[in-house]
């Protein structure tokens, strides 16, 4: 995908005409208090020959602008009325960002009014207007504490015109959309129709996705938590199987496109013997095919454990790409049943009537609070995107970039979706814990080396 610099300029509300509050805040400095300058950008591309390949001068390169804040903002704190709403699934560390966001806007920028709305984009709508909460700092002073979001969630489908009408209704200045590629997409769609009004109302998007699909960011906040927790499954299937004759554990992960979740929690758990993900294709049947490694597997070791994302294998489903959710995103078919069910009848077939442990602790997963790592970064994300609306940013989203917080074009943010490179690093990692052969099918041309303990 190749950007110009012109891509990555975020759109402003206008001039800044007044002081920050922040004044007081840093004013203890021996130095000047760290606002961030207007020419602070971070590059795009890190690498050498990147740059090289630009040919242009290094402020002329596409990079990012800094996210923090600036010396002077756009809205009269005292006369802000903010709006808070998050939408999508479940991701450890939403209620941090909510509490974040919050305690910034309160108590540092003094804005004096924040309406938070239920369920997700639907507190949007003429049918739901009414559904908000006021949020204060004592109303969220320990939902961090607590998984999920105190705000409750839904799926897309709204019409932006009428959103926008509940803004103006509400007195709404800045929205802030904590989501994923749907709520991202739908905060684009909700910037461009106030634009087109010539409304002054800010939206910044705060992107979560528990997959880490989201791309020009180091990586989604609730993402080291979730993994972190599914590597318990992990092990504990892997305990099961071992114990069992013919033990085959599997453990089901989140991973609608993208195996991230997946490959680190295999990495983490250090169990796993093979690891399925969206990005690399597979074949059950044939010398080369799932099933023959999964029976060579357990004739040779006793047991198999198997790391699936939930999105691996689609293509096997007789209803693949039949259906889509309220966000436009295509329904997955159970691929840990079919293959539970292909795993069985060939072992059984082969002599070797398999003990199956099976689960899908998706939910588990999604719905606990953020870890110590995640919680400082959801708080970090928080910070950033208030200074980004008082400034005047909209209809862009706050992420971290080559460990920078940045601002990124909400359009960007669903651009294309961040996947785990076949030919990376990450993968190279899976393939050498695991020992797996690189494809599973006819296309693999050699065995990989086997050794010691794999």
């Amino acid at each position: 995908m190749t950007l110009h610099p012109e891509d990555l300029r975020v759109r402003q509300l206008g001039e800044r005409r007044y002081d920050s509050p922040l004044a007081d805040l840093l004013s203890t400095k021996q130095t000047s208090p760290h606002y961030v300058a207007e020419g602070d950008r971070v590059l795009l591309e890190d690498t050498v020959s990147m740059l090289a390949g630009h040919g242009l001068p290094s402020d002329q390169v596409p990079s990012f602008e800094a996210a923090g804040p600036r010396r002077k903002i756009y809205f009269d704190p005292a006369n802000v009325t903010a709006g808070v709403l998050t939408c999508g699934g479940l991701c450890p560390g939403l209620n941090n960002v909510i509490r974040g966001l919050v305690q910034e806007l309160a108590v540092h920028y003094g804005v004096k009014r924040i309406v938070g709305f239920r369920n997700g984009l639907q507190g949007l709508t003429a049918q739901h207007r009414d559904d908000t909460v006021e949020l204060t700092p004592d109303a969220v002073r320990d939902i961090h504490t607590a998984g999920g979001t105190i705000l409750g969630s839904s799926r897309g489908g709204q019409d932006a015109d009428e959103m926008v009408d509940s803004l103006v209704a509400r007195g709404i200045d800045i929205l802030f959309v904590i989501g994923g590629d749907g709520g991202m997409r739908a905060a684009t769609f909700l910037g461009a129709a106030i634009r087109r009004r010539g409304l002054e109302i800010s939206v910044i998007g705060v992107p979560k996705t528990i997959d880490n699909d989201l791309p020009f960011t180091d990586q989604s906040f609730g993402f080291q938590s979730a993994f972190a927790r599914a590597t318990d499954f992990i092990s504990a299937v892997a305990v099961e199987a071992a114990a069992s004759p013919n033990g085959v554990g599997i453990v089901k992960l989140m991973g609608r496109h993208s195996g991230f979740i997946a490959s680190y929690a295999a990495l983490a758990a250090n169990a796993a013997d093979i690891v399925l993900i969206p990005e690399i294709p597979f074949v059950l049947g044939g010398a080369e095919g799932l099933l023959a490694h999964v029976e060579r597997h357990v004739r040779a070791k006793g047991r198999v454990v198997i790391v699936l994302a939930e999105g691996a294998g689609q293509d096997l489903l007789e209803d693949h790409g039949l259906a889509t959710d309220a966000s436009g995103n295509l329904k997955l078919g159970n691929i840990g049943e079919l293959l539970k069910d292909s795993i069985t009848a060939h072992l059984t077939g082969a002599g070797l009537a398999p003990t199956i442990r099976y689960i899908d602790p998706s939910y588990a997963v999604r719905s606990i609070a953020a870890n110590a790592y995640d919680s400082v970064y959801c708080l970090r994300l928080a910070h950033a995107a208030v200074h980004a609306a008082m400034a005047g940013c909209t209809e862009a989203a706050v992420a971290r970039w080559r460990r920078r917080f940045v601002h990124v074009p909400l359009s960007l943010m669903t651009s294309r979706r961040n996947q785990v490179d076949p030919d990376g690093d990450l993968w190279l990692s899976v393939l050498e814990t695991t020992c797996q052969p690189a494809e599973f099918g006819p296309a693999r041309q050699r065995e990989r080396v086997r050794a010691g303990f794999c």
